[in-house]
C-alpha cells in the first residue's frame, strides 16, 4: 500500500477566488503566484488513481483567521467523509486560544492528526513552543501525529521558506519529546544530528521525517543519506501534492537504488505504523 503523507486540498471558494484571501500573509506568500497549484478533493483523488497512489494525508492551511481554519477544517471533514477509503484528515490551524476547542472539535468529526502547521514569518520561539502546550498535550492523550512545516536554513530563498533555525525546532521537539512528531522536507536537515553521540538520538525517538519537495531541494542520494543516520523506519513518502506529481518521488527512490524493501517501508509501511494508534 502507498500511503503519501503531505498533501494539500482546498475547498472550491477558495481555489477559484484566492486573491480574496491575500490578507493572510502566509497565503499570500505561497499561493499569489497563479502557478502555485491548488487543488480540490475530487482533483487529489484523481491524482492518485492516475500515480497509483491508494491513500492520502490531506490537511488544510494555518490560517491566521479562526473562521478560515474552521471552514478549511470543514472541507477537509466533508472531503473524508467522501473518499473514506483514500483520504486521511488532518486538522489545521494557526495555534491562538480556540485551537485546543477547534483540534477537539475535528477528534470528534475523525480526523487523525495535527497538521501542516507553519510559521512563515517566525523562527519557532519559546513563545510559540509555549502556546503549543495545550494542543501537544491532546495529541499526546490521543496518539496523534503532529506534522510541522521545516526547512532548511540556508541554501536558495523560495515562496514558503521561513525564518526558522534548526536550534529553534529542536528546541521545540526537546520540549514535548513524547509527542509523535512528523517534520515536513526531511526536517530542514535536521535527521543529521541523529548521527550525534549524546543526547540527540533520545530527544527524536518520536520524530520521523517525511520527503516533502525533497526532488526540488537535495539530491537523490538524500535518500541513502538518510537510511544511514535515521535508519528505515523514520522516513515517510510524502509529495507536498499537488507542488509535485508522486511519479518524480517513485522515479527518484528508484534512480538511489532503494530496494523493494526500503520502498515499501518508506511508501507506507512506516505511514501504517505512525497511523496505527489513531
Amino acid at each position: 500500500m502507498i500511503i503519501d503523507f503531505h498533501t494539500h486540498i482546498f475547498p472550491p471558494y477558495i481555489k477559484y477566488r484566492r486573491e480574496d484571501f491575500f490578507d493572510d500573509l502566509g497565503f499570500k506568500l505561497l499561493y499569489h503566484n497563479q502557478k502555485s497549484k491548488i487543488v480540490t478533493a475530487e482533483e487529489l483523488v484523481n491524482a492518485m488513481d492516475i500515480n497509483g497512489v491508494d491513500k492520502s494525508v490531506v490537511f488544510g492551511f494555518p490560517w491566521l483567521k479562526e473562521e478560515n481554519y474552521k471552514r478549511h477544517n470543514d472541507y477537509i471533514i466533508e472531503s473524508v467523509n467522501r473518499f473514506p477509503e483514500r483520504l486521511i484528515g488532518f486538522c489545521c490551524f494557526y495555534p491562538t486560544k480556540n485551537s485546543e476547542k477547534e483540534l477537539l472539535r475535528c477528534l470528534r468529526a475523525g480526523l487523525k492528526g495535527v497538521g501542516e502547521i507553519a510559521f512563515y514569518n517566525s523562527d519557532i520561539t519559546l513563545s510559540i513552543i509555549d502556546s503549543l502546550k495545550g494542543i501537544m498535550d491532546i495529541c499526546k492523550e490521543n496518539k496523534l501525529p503532529f506534522l510541522l512545516h521545516t526547512n532548511e536554513p540556508v541554501g536558495h530563498m523560495y515562496a514558503g521558506k521561513s525564518p526558522i533555525s534548526l536550534s529553534g525546532l529542536y528546541m521545540f521537539i526537546k520540549t514535548y519529546t513524547e509527542n509523535k512528531v512528523v517534520l515536513a522536507h526531511w526536517g530542514g536537515g535536521l535527521f543529521f544530528y541523529n548521527i550525534m553521540k549524546k543526547e540527540v538520538k533520545d530527544i527524536l525517538q518520536n520524530v520521523w521525517f517525511d520527503t516533502a519537495a525533497s526532488p526540488y531541494l537535495y539530491e537523490k542520494n538524500i535518500y541513502n543519506i538518510a537510511l544511514n543516520i535515521v535508519g528505515l523506519n523514520k522516513i515517510l513518502f510524502g509529495s507536498d501534492y499537488p507542488l509535485l506529481s508522486p511519479r518524480r518521488y517513485f522515479e527518484e527512490m528508484k534512480k538511489a537504488g532503494l530496494d523493494d524493501v526500503n520502498m515499501n517501508k518508506i511508501l507506507g509501511e512506516n505511514a501504517i505504523k505512525v497511523l496505527r494508534d489513531v
